[in-house]
C-alpha cells in the first residue's frame, strides 16, 4: 500500500435522520471533516446507495456540490464495483484508497478489501478484530489520524513528516483555502492534521511529529497586576496548557515553545528588545530601529512630560496597550496630539506611548519564513497633520480608534515604490529580519516596517507570531512555510541527538 490518495465516504457517516420530522441532516462533525478533505489533496468521494428519499438526495447532492466531492452510485449486492470504477476514474491504484463507512458487513468488508481497498468502520471496534484489511475509528474526527497512522505505515523512515496544528477555526479555513494543510505529503514530505483542544491528546499527539500552533488564538484570560512579568500574567486556555505539558514530557517539537512567542505578547517587552537593533547598524545604510517609547501605568502621572521627553517623544504620539492580544481590548489605540488629550483617553493601562512616526502612508509588511523573507507594501495611517485633518475632530480630541476593524488608512496613497521619498532598504531590514529570528528564537512571524519621512530611518512599530502572510502569493509562500516547518523540525531532531551523544 502507498500513501492515501483516495477516500470515499459512505452517507451513513455523515448524516444523522431526525425520527420526529423524518428529515436528514449533515452532521456537525461532519461540516469540518469534509472542508478538511476538499483541500487534502486527496481525492474525495461520498456513497450512496439507491432507494433514497428525494430530500436525502437532494441533501446529498448539494453537499457533493458545496464540498467538490465526486458522486458514487453504490449497488447493495457489489459495492466493490463502484468503488473499483472510482479509484480507476481518479487514475490511483486502489490499495491507496479508503472506503469510510459505519455499516458492518463482513463479506461486503471482504470484498471491498479483495479489491485492494481499505475499509475504514466507524464506531465498531470490538466487531472485526479478525478482518484483514478493515480498520476502525471511534468517530469521523478520528478519520485524519487514521489517514496520517496509515501513511506513517508505508513511509520509508523519516520520509513523512506528520505536522499536528492548533489555531481557531476561522484561521484554520484560511490557511486550508491556500492549500496550506494538505493531507496527502507535500513535496517535501510534510502531512498536516489538526490537533483538537478538546478531545484526549495523547492519541492524537501519538501520530505527530511536529505540532504548530497559533497560541494566541488560546489566551482565556491575562491578569493585568502580572504585567511585570508577563510570562506569569497571561493564562492559556487548559487545552494550551496540557499540550504544552504534553510536548515538554513527551520531547515532541513545539513552533515554537510558548515561552518564545511571550515577548510578542507584551508591547513593552517586545520595544524593549527592539532597542538593541543598532547592533546591525552601519553607516552605510538605512538605520533601523524601534520606535521611542514610554511604558505608563497611568495617564495622569504629574511628571508625564517629564518622562515623555526623557524617553524623546513629543505629540503627536500613539498610545497603545501594552498586553497585544488575548483580551478585548489589546487593540483600542489613540493618537494625542495634546497633553490634556490623555485624561480620559480610553486606551487600557498600562499602556504603551509610542512615537507616531510621519511615514508617507505606506507601511511595509514583512514575513519570515524559516531563512526566507518576504514582504508586501500596503496603505497604512496618514502622516499625523493629515490625519487630524481627516478626522474631524478639528484639533479638540485624540482620534480614537481598533486597529483590527477601524484602521485610519489613507487610500489616496501610490504604493508604488519609485513614488516613495525615501527607498526601501530591503538588505537592512532582511538583516533585522534574521537578527530578531535569533534574538526571538521563533520560526514564522511578521513585522511592519515604516519608513521616517525625512530621517529615512527603518522603523519597525509591530512584530507578531505566525501571520497568515496572505498578501504573498500562495506558490512562493506556502512551500516556503512548509520548509520552514521542515528545517525547524530536523534542526530540532539534531540537536536532540547530540543532547543524547552528550
Amino acid at each position: 500500500m502507498g500513501p492515501v490518495k483516495g477516500v470515499v465516504l459512505d452517507e451513513s457517516v455523515l448524516f444523522s435522520v431526525d425520527d420526529d420530522e423524518n428529515s436528514t441532516h449533515l452532521l456537525p462533525a461532519a461540516e469540518k471533516m469534509l472542508f478538511r478533505l476538499q483541500y487534502s489533496n486527496l481525492h474525495v468521494g461520498i456513497s450512496y446507495k439507491e432507494g433514497l428519499c428525494s430530500q436525502k438526495g437532494a441533501l446529498i447532492q448539494h453537499v457533493a456540490v458545496l464540498y467538490t466531492l465526486q458522486l458514487v452510485k453504490l449497488d447493495v449486492s457489489c459495492p466493490e464495483h463502484a468503488l473499483q470504477a472510482t479509484s480507476s476514474a481518479w487514475d490511483v491504484i486502489p490499495d491507496t484508497c479508503i472506503f469510510v463507512t459505519s455499516i458492518l458487513d463482513a463479506v461486503i468488508c471482504r470484498n471491498i478489501c479483495s479489491k485492494g481497498w481499505t475499509v475504514v468502520l466507524q464506531g465498531l471496534e470490538h466487531t472485526v478484530s479478525d478482518m484483514s484489511g478493515v480498520t476502525t475509528i471511534h468517530k469521523l474526527q478520528d478519520l485524519l489520524i487514521t489517514l496520517s497512522r496509515l501513511n506513517k505505515m508505508v513511509a520509508l523512515g523519516d520520509s513523512v513528516i506528520t505536522v499536528g496544528y492548533v489555531m481557531k477555526w476561522t484561521r484554520e479555513k484560511d490557511f486550508l483555502k491556500r492549500g496550506a494543510f494538505p493531507t496527502m505529503p507535500t513535496s517535501n514530505g510534510l502531512t498536516f492534521i489538526s490537533i483538537d483542544l478538546d478531545l484526549p491528546l495523547i492519541p492524537q499527539l501519538q501520530t505527530v511529529d511536529v505540532v504548530l500552533h497559533k497560541a494566541t488564538d488560546e489566551i482565556s484570560s491575562v491578569d493585568e497586576g502580572q504585567m511585570l512579568s508577563i510570562s506569569k500574567g497571561v493564562i492559556f486556555s487548559e487545552g494550551m496548557q496540557q499540550l504544552d505539558r504534553c510536548m515538554k514530557h513527551l520531547h515532541y517539537h513545539l513552533i515554537d515553545p510558548l515561552e518564545n512567542i511571550i515577548p510578542l505578547l507584551d508591547r513593552d517587552a517586545i520595544q524593549n528588545i527592539l532597542q538593541d537593533l543598532d547592533e546591525i547598524n552601519n553607516p552605510r545604510s538605512c538605520r533601523i530601529r524601534a520606535p521611542h517609547y514610554l511604558k505608563v501605568s497611568k495617564f495622569d502621572e504629574p511628571d508625564l512630560v517629564e518622562k515623555l521627553n526623557q524617553a524623546q517623544l513629543s505629540l503627536p504620539a500613539i498610545v497603545k496597550p501594552q498586553i497585544a492580544c488575548g483580551v478585548s481590548n489589546a487593540h483600542t489605540m489613540a493618537v494625542v496630539f495634546k497633553m490634556e488629550e490623555f485624561a480620559e483617553l480610553p486606551v487600557p493601562l498600562p499602556s504603551v506611548i509610542q512615537e507616531y512616526i510621519d511615514h508617507g502612508s505606506i507601511v511595509y509588511k514583512f514575513y519570515v519564513l524559516g531563512e526566507r523573507v518576504f514582504y508586501a507594501v500596503r496603505s497604512s495611517t496618514p502622516n499625523a497633520a493629515s490625519l487630524l485633518l481627516s478626522s474631524g475632530n478639528k484639533g479638540s480630541s485624540a482620534v480614537i480608534f481598533d486597529s483590527l476593524k477601524s484602521l485610519p488608512v489613507d487610500s489616496t496613497t501610490s504604493l508604488k515604490s519609485d513614488s516613495d521619498e525615501v527607498k526601501l532598504d530591503l538588505d537592512i531590514v532582511t538583516s533585522a529580519a534574521m537578527w530578531m529570528r535569533g534574538k526571538l528564537h521563533l520560526t514564522i512571524f511578521g513585522f511592519d516596517v515604516v519608513i521616517q519621512a525625512g530621517t529615512g530611518d527603518h522603523v519597525i512599530v509591530d512584530v507578531n507570531y505566525l501571520p497568515s502572510f496572505k498578501e504573498i502569493p500562495n506558490e512562493t509562500a506556502i512551500p516556503a512555510f512548509w520548509e520552514a516547518i521542515q528545517s525547524s523540525y530536523k534542526s530540532y531532531k539534531y540537536s536532540s541527538k547530540q543532547d543524547e551523544k552528550n
